[in-house]
């Protein structure tokens, strides 16, 4: 570092803070150290009695922690994400629509195991709304060699951007009901409009609602009927236990529908279904859908919206955090629940 004339300290980093005195108003920090020094920063210093400060030299090769926290979110950012001015070394990412939060935690932990520099993130697989801020960039020192940030560009390179969203479609929605007791009128459908409700929560809408009695040939021609009426996604409520009148499987099955996975490890929803069906999914929902206000559902769902093709390994990593507490007052998507 080196002292200078204040006037000769434009474009220059201050390297200590500067603190401020007005009798009887203020006392603080003005200026703090890592602060680039602009023309209006010049006559602010004047006014403070200031006419020497320090400053780092800068050398070729190194980078300061704005340039290098601004650098490494530029790579890092995939679609519909946004970035901060920098701050004190920190670079914000925000969503820039509603959407399912999508993070490369591979390629972050490739990143992260380097020396001096550091990004943060969000959890893959939540739904985010616009102008959240889904991760944040800086450095540790106040300065770093600019080799490290070219390997973090690099490795951004090579395996794609770290972060992005993807925007939640507009999807419509088929909705059969299974149960003798509801469908001959004994008692009224009350799964029903906790599924419409979720799905008008997430942008989507239910086109039409089936009931069925417990029956395998009722049921597949329920998923059919629903399907030549250009549902895209198709919601199968009840029948899921092992109860030998609980047929929905079954019914799935016979439509001809492929099943991905019978079973999911989650509680609550362990009996979760999904299967296909000329690329559609057909979704089986156990009991505890209606009853719990966070179930497997809420996992599924979005990824679903927002156009992903899920596979039986996405539901097998589920177990590891798919233990939910139950908490007398969800926090969700803001807890473990869901998250490996």
């Amino acid at each position: 570092m080196k002292s200078v004339p204040v006037e000769e300290a434009l474009g220059m980093v201050l390297c200590h803070d500067l603190t401020k005195i007005v009798p009887g108003e203020f006392k603080g920090v003005a200026f703090k150290k890592g602060h680039i020094i602009t023309e209006e920063d010049i006559s602010k210093m004047l006014d403070m009695g200031k006419k020497n400060i320090y400053v780092w030299e800068m050398q070729e090769g190194i980078l300061h922690e704005n340039e290098a926290g601004e650098r490494m979110a530029r790579v890092a950012m995939g679609k519909e994400i946004l970035l901060s001015e920098p701050l004190e070394g920190k670079v914000s990412l925000l969503a820039n629509c509603k959407g399912l939060l999508k993070v490369n935690y591979t390629a972050l932990e490739k990143i992260n195991v380097l020396d001096e520099a550091m990004i943060a993130t969000l959890h893959t697989d939540i739904v985010v709304e616009k102008g959240t801020v889904v991760a944040g960039t800086r450095i540790i020192p106040l300065f770093i060699d600019e080799f490290k940030i070219e390997e973090i560009e690099r490795i951004c390179k090579d395996e794609g951007p770290i972060i992005w969203v993807e925007p939640l479609k507009t999807m419509k929605v088929g909705i059969i009901t299974t149960g003798s007791e509801v469908y001959t009128g004994r008692i009224t459908d009350k799964f029903g409009p906790v599924i419409r409700n979720k799905i008008f929560e997430i942008g989507s809408k239910v086109i039409k609602q089936i009931l069925v009695s417990d029956n395998v040939s009722m049921i597949a021609d329920a998923v059919n009927d629903l399907l030549e009426i250009g549902a895209e996604m198709i919601i199968v409520t009840g029948g899921m236990s092992v109860d030998p009148d609980d047929v929905t499987p079954a019914g799935i099955r016979e439509a001809g529908a492929d099943i991905i996975s019978y079973g999911a490890p989650v509680l609550p929803g362990s009996m979760f279904l999904i299967a296909y069906k000329n690329h559609i999914p057909v979704l089986g929902l156990p009991g505890c859908v209606m009853y719990n206000k966070i179930t497997v559902f809420d996992l599924i769902l979005p990824r679903i919206i927002a156009g992903e093709k899920i596979k039986r390994e996405d539901i097998t990593k589920l177990g590891h955090g798919g233990l939910c507490f139950n908490c007398k007052v969800c926090s969700f998507p803001a807890c473990s629940f869901g998250k490996c």
